[in-house]
């Protein structure tokens, strides 16, 4: 039975489907390479001659050229927006570099985060899930940030604060962990504060209104 295909969309990533055609000519299938009827569709443009980039076929996320500017960019403006793709997964390649840098980790998510201020630097309290049965007790937890420095070894660089979820805080609380590196000298925060078509990275600042772009 010969196995069919319709192409929906184009192997370019990030490309608009409606601007390319697919070549019926280019489609070239070896005996025994495929399974189930797929089939291999090379996508060309019709007004730029854009097709697919070598990172669809080898593995986008082993080609990032610009991790240089990345490990610059993170020591100069110490707080940094990033925007993944949906997927996900990219983000991993950076994050790792900066694991090879020195830097250890504090992952949280902003999704009940509460108030970032008292949460990362002061004694602020929890309540947890009693149930309706137990009486309604509150415990008190150390200053996240404070207390991961002072547990970080010798020859650490510093410490990373990533923010999953950031985009649900408000303008305020980003505020906030634009300057926790200023508090925090050996504090770097990299939050997620959106998704891209590909892995894309702003200075905090400017996405809190700190500065003259991002207001």
């Amino acid at each position: 039975m010969a196995a069919t295909a319709t192409a929906t969309g184009c192997l370019y990533y990030g490309g608009a489907p409606s601007r390319f055609r697919h070549n019926a000519n280019s489609v070239a299938v070896a005996p025994g390479k495929l399974r189930r009827g797929r089939v291999a569709v090379r996508c060309e443009s019709s007004e730029s001659g854009i097709g697919a980039r070598i990172q669809d076929f080898i593995g986008g996320d082993l080609l990032k050229l610009d991790l240089g500017r990345w490990l610059s960019d993170v020591e100069e403006h110490k707080a940094i927006a990033i925007y993944p793709p949906h997927e996900g997964g990219y983000e991993g390649r950076y994050l790792t570099r900066l694991r090879y840098q020195g830097y250890y980790f504090l992952d949280l998510s902003a999704r009940g985060l509460g108030d970032p201020e008292t949460t990362l630097l002061k004694v602020h309290p929890v309540c947890p899930a009693h149930l309706g049965k137990q009486p309604i007790a509150r415990w008190y937890f150390p200053p996240e940030v404070d207390f991961r420095l002072n547990a970080l070894p010798p020859n650490a660089k510093g410490l990373v604060v990533y923010v999953m979820e950031a985009k649900v805080l408000s303008k305020a609380e980003l505020q906030f962990l634009a300057l926790l590196p200023t508090l925090r000298p050996k504090v770097r925060v990299i939050a997620e504060c959106g998704n891209w078509r590909k892995f894309m990275w702003r200075p905090l600042k400017e996405v809190a209104g700190l500065t003259d772009e991002g207001a």
